[in-house]
Parts: C-alpha cells; structure tokens; sequence
C-alpha cells in the first residue's frame, strides 16, 4: 500500500489529540533556559550522576530494561524530564524523590554529562510495519512518521529550537522499556508530552504496532 511521508502531521496529531487540562509541563524552552543548557558543565554533571548509576548504568548505559538508558541523549530532553519529576509532572516515586532537592543547575550539569556520552551505535532494522510506520507514518490515521522527529537513525532531533528540541534518542533503548513507555502514553498513565502529541499518536497504534516499533528501534542500537 503507497503511503506518503508526513512530515508536518505532528500539527494536526496534536489537534486531533484535544486540549489538555493543565499544562503538561512547566519548562518554558525560552532564552533562560537555553541559556542554563548551554552553561551545563558536564564534568559536575559526572559528580552528581552516582545516585543515578545503580540503574541507569555507570556510563549511562541501563542494566535493566526497567530503566532507560541516558548515554548520548538529548540534554533538553533530559533537563526536561528532571525537571518534569521534581515539578510533578511525570509521576515516579523514586525519581521525585531523587530530584526533590536538585537545583536547575544541577539538572542542566546532570543532562550535559550523559548528553556528552556516545550513543549507541545502530542499522536500519525491524519488520515491515514497523519500517513503514518509523520512515512513512499512517496518513489515513494521521500518524506521522516517526523518524520526523525522533531522527532517520533515532539519535533525537537536536535542533535548539521550542519543543523541537524535546524530542528524545531512541535507539540503544531496551525495547521493553519503550514498549511500557508508549503504552503509558497511550493509557495517559503518562502526560508530560507537550501538545498531547504522543498521546495523540499512540491512540491510534494498536498494541501490536506498538510492541513492532519498540523492537524496531532495539534492533537499531545492535
């Protein structure tokens, strides 16, 4: 079946996904907070990652697909999932508690050490429905592609630019994890996703796809 590449969906997705009740998030991709990015200092971000290494791993490589793996990702991704925990805006106990008393500047050193770790190295793989939707997305569904904003290879879009720059790595993720991940944003067990994008798109994935597109994404970090 010919599809078409869609780019530019993410707009109507997010329409199509309704208004949110609050905002999602209170991180505000202004100047400031650029500003405090720019300035991470990634060897004290070294200092303060101990806590984080028994699950994350100590280079930011997860042991467990329980937890996510924070080698080479985005660092305004991650500042804004820090700053998402300690504001209450993604739920996790544990998480909360560890970033209850971390200043945004601890976050932003935080994000800029594992951000300046590698990335998994990856290939293009997974099966047919998986590729489709990663590289073509679903027009009748309006479903965009995936690569449109997670990258050809899932490195993460890296523009400096709003919510754009929110868009996370994927590949060198354990599928399982992403699997959970896209399945709480479909339940709505998560909403820090701004716009209600992911909300809005994984609606429209069945389980199936969804479980295809987090091997697919595995299969890119081997």
């Amino acid at each position: 079946m010919k599809r078409r590449s869609l780019a530019l969906i993410p707009i109507v997705a997010t329409l199509v996904g309704g208004a949110a009740a609050g905002p999602s998030s209170q991180v505000a991709w202004d100047r400031d907070t650029l500003q405090l990015l720019a300035s991470g200092d990634a060897v004290r971000g070294q200092q303060l990652s101990g806590q984080c290494a028994s699950c994350h791993g100590s280079e930011g490589t997860s042991p467990s697909p329980n937890w996510p793996s924070l080698a080479g990702q985005l660092p305004t991704y991650l500042y804004k999932q820090l700053r998402d925990y300690k504001d209450g805006k993604r739920q996790d106990a544990l998480m909360s508690a560890l970033v209850g008393d971390r200043s945004d500047q601890d976050m932003a050193d935080l994000a800029a050490y594992y951000a300046s770790l590698p990335l998994p190295p990856g290939k293009p793989g997974g099966d047919e429905t998986a590729t489709l939707l990663a590289e073509m997305g679903d027009g009748p569904r309006l479903i965009p592609a995936c690569n449109s904003c997670h990258g050809r290879s899932g490195q993460g879009n890296r523009v400096l630019k709003r919510d754009v720059a929110t868009m996370p790595a994927l590949t060198g993720q354990f599928p399982a994890y992403l699997e959970k991940t896209m399945l709480d944003y479909k339940s709505g067990k998560r909403e820090n996703d701004v716009y209600r994008r992911m909300r809005a798109i994984t609606g429209q994935l069945t389980e199936a796809e969804i479980k295809s597109l987090a091997a697919y994404y595995g299969t890119l970090a081997q």
